[in-house]
């Protein structure tokens, strides 16, 4: 199972095998008869895992802070792949359509995808992925949302992968500037990536609200009220996240609210 693997190179190779294998109607669901998912997806030994805090900020026009910034995009990436998976094994019960799990599959495909291509610019750059630390914020929103689809979707695809659409386009000017155009690049693909991986959160997070007769935006608050330890920052990228299904109206009222 590509959750439980530690390996990084296994993880990676299972996690794009299984959403193959998935789209070309080769693997089912979960049965109650598979072992129950953990708790914790599988890692390696390293990077270190410290609070958000402790994690070390540097400019991005040293080759230490271009590092340090891949660095820290790859954990989100090794994140981003498991938490895809994990909507689809956790969730397999729920009452919704087939091609929900097609798109949380092609996001896992992507995910994956991602994670390789900033681990092999760290690499060319004379690093790797484990080099620094890493804080656990990402999983710790999966785990407090993991007994309530509507609550994962609003707090990990519509605050955590939307901010990517946020912060992404500056980091790719900043890094062009200093003449890394190949990690810029990199950053390019994730970008248009995760505008797709967006819109598979926004279009279900739609949908279960619908069929539950509420209204998306005013749930959205609720549950983002309830369930993420945050702030929403400006500034925001409202035309990507718009194209992504994500308009203003959900969170422009919580931009100034702290959730300690």
């Amino acid at each position: 199972m590509a959750i439980v693997a530690s390996d990084l190179d296994d993880k990676i190779r299972l996690a794009q095998e299984t959403a193959r294998r998935w789209h070309s109607r080769n693997l089912s669901l979960r049965s109650p008869l598979d072992p129950p998912l953990p708790d914790r997806p599988g890692r390696p030994s390293k990077p270190v895992l410290v609070p958000p805090k402790a994690t070390e900020k540097r400019s991005l026009h040293t080759l230490p802070g271009r590092i340090a910034m891949l660095h820290a995009l790859a954990h989100i990436e090794l994140n981003a792949v498991d938490l895809a998976l994990d909507i689809v094994a956790r969730f397999a019960s729920e009452p919704v359509p087939h091609s929900f799990f097609d798109g949380w599959m092609l996001v896992a495909f992507e995910e994956a995808k991602h994670f390789g291509l900033v681990r092999d610019r760290l690499r060319a750059l004379g690093a790797d992925y484990g080099d620094m630390s890493a804080h656990d914020g990402l999983w710790q929103a999966a785990h407090s949302t993991r007994n309530d689809l509507t609550a994962r979707l609003a707090v990990v695809p519509l605050i955590l992968e939307a901010r990517g659409l946020d912060v992404t386009p500056s980091l790719q000017v900043k890094m062009r500037e200093t003449g890394d155009h190949e990690s810029a690049d990199v950053l390019k693909t994730i970008y248009d990536d995760e505008k797709g991986h967006v819109a598979v959160g926004a279009k279900w997070f739609r949908f279960l609200c619908a069929r539950e007769k509420r209204d998306p935006a005013k749930t959205f608050q609720e549950l983002v009220r309830a369930n993420f330890r945050g702030t929403l920052k400006a500034p925001f990228n409202d035309i990507a996240r718009a194209e992504a299904g994500l308009t203003p109206s959900f969170y422009r009222s919580l931009s100034s609210i702290s959730h300690a």
